[in-house]
């Protein structure tokens, strides 16, 4: 299976414009997204043997990227 990052606007396509604005105009949303984006190259470089870890640490970090999702996801609805 192809390795592939996951941002956000690529995930929830259908919210890309709402996305950007909150992006722009809320503090505390850019900041999950930063984390989020983080996260998610992190797990990349992870998979791409780039930084060996132990399964677990990875484990820890796909959760982690999961919640930042629910959270960002949830403000998106409000």
């Amino acid at each position: 299976m192809p390795l592939t990052h996951h941002p956000l606007v690529k995930e929830l396509p259908e919210l890309k414009d709402k996305i950007h604005e909150m992006k722009m105009n809320d503090h505390h949303f850019h900041r999950l997204m930063e984390r989020y984006e983080e996260v998610d190259k992190h797990i990349f470089r992870i998979e791409s043997d780039e930084e060996p870890t132990s399964d677990v640490y990875v484990t820890d970090l796909r959760k982690e990227r999961l919640k930042l999702k629910d959270e960002l996801y949830g403000m998106l609805h409000n």
